[in-house]
């Protein structure tokens, strides 16, 4: 299987990964790295430029059975790296805080095994995917003729305050579907000692801020789960003299479902034009940070938690589905896809923390449980 070479390799691929980050759909200098190492490998294709700057590799049997895609994400996070590890980011303000090198290592490893013995039957597909952070890249991939086809999909992400050895996973929604909404507010301004003469937005935003919050609802265990969160607000200028008369609202809309979503859209954007009108604004939208509920498919589910108790994991779905987002669950209208989460440790600091690293030696199960999954499907 993997030997104590392979592990010290991959060790040094991560921490390279890691301290040349780059950000969602700039991921070019790391999708050439990606795609040199599967050429070296003898992945039978490779297609790069995929949705951007995705790269996908292919390991071929030689008769026929499922196509069996993995999945990793090249991008890093815009967030400043805390001082500590010799494999520091290069790049300041930008790092790979929530693992992502980490899980292109866990397919690196695999591409390792399967190139020493290629599938029986079927294809393994590996794919590295663009600007997961945003919730643009799959979508991007997806709508891009190059991708192809698969009958599988599996993904590991990794997770601080799980213990180690231990993993989650259920079928059904794992992570929930998030969105971001900027609500631009125009009015007109006056002179701070004339309000009267303003249409400012301030009653408007006074009366947006609790009917927002107010549509929160549950926990993300139940179906009809609702959270909104104000992440930013602004308003007029920085002055004394000057009656604000334009400003914007940030909220991030979170549901378990797609069909919850779009509800939640049509409520949150009724509540700020309602407001708008009542005080004569004038309104417009934009949208950003779009994550599809990523839910995974019962039978995909199967064979991975079966694959991870048999690599020795203690599963659990305890406090799924996640509240926070992935950009994978839109390969599930693709193919019969699934996440599992991995430990990391119960005192491992969080994902997209400054002082977050991935462990390295979550590296070795990692592709050890992919490589099963692989094995279980093509021999």
């Amino acid at each position: 299987m993997l030997t104590n070479a392979d592990i010290a390799e991959l060790t040094d691929f991560r921490r390279e990964l890691h301290r040349r980050p780059e950000l969602s759909g700039q991921e070019h200098q790391t999708a050439a790295r990606i795609a040199a190492l599967m050429q070296d490998l003898g992945a039978d294709e490779i297609r790069t430029g995929i949705g951007g700057t995705g790269v996908v590799a292919a390991f071929r049997g030689n008769a026929l059975g499922p196509s069996v895609m993995f999945r990793a994400e090249l991008d890093a996070l815009p967030i400043l790296e805390a001082e500590g590890p010799a494999h520091r980011s290069l790049t300041e303000g930008v790092a790979h805080l929530c693992g992502h090198e980490g899980h292109m290592t866990g397919l690196a490893g695999l591409a390792r095994l399967i190139s020493r013995k290629r599938p029986a039957r079927g294809t393994v597909w590996l794919l590295f995917q663009p600007a997961e952070e945003t919730g643009a890249g799959s979508a991007a991939m997806l709508a891009d003729p190059g991708l192809p086809a698969f009958d599988y999909g599996f993904a590991i992400h990794n997770y601080p305050g799980l213990a180690r050895n231990h993993a989650l996973i259920a079928p059904g929604t794992m992570n929930c579907a998030s969105v971001g909404m900027k609500a631009r507010l125009t009015g007109a301004t006056s002179h701070a000692s004339e309000p009267e003469k303003a249409r400012t937005p301030a009653p408007a935003i006074a009366a947006i801020l609790p009917a927002l919050t107010g549509l929160s609802r549950g926990t993300q265990a139940q179906e009809d789960f609702r959270l909104v969160t104000i992440t930013h607000i602004s308003m007029g200028e920085p002055a004394f003299g000057i009656t604000p008369g334009n400003a914007e609202i940030w909220v991030t809309l979170r549901t378990c479902t797609d069909e919850g979503m779009a509800s939640l859209r049509d409520t949150a954007t009724g509540i700020v034009q309602d407001a708008a009108e009542t005080q004569g604004l004038g309104v417009a939208f934009e949208w950003h940070d779009d994550f599809a509920a990523s839910s995974n498919h019962p039978e995909a589910t199967a064979i991975f938690a079966r694959a991870a108790e048999d690599e020795g994991f203690i599963l659990s779905d305890q406090g799924l589905p996640m509240r926070a987002s992935e950009d994978f669950g839109r390969f599930g209208g693709r193919a019969k896809t699934a996440m599992i989460l991995l430990g990391c440790g119960e005192d491992h600091p969080p994902l997209h923390a400054g002082n977050y690293d991935y462990p390295d030696d979550l590296i070795a199960s990692s592709v050890l449980l992919l490589h099963r999954v692989a094995r279980d499907l093509t021999s």
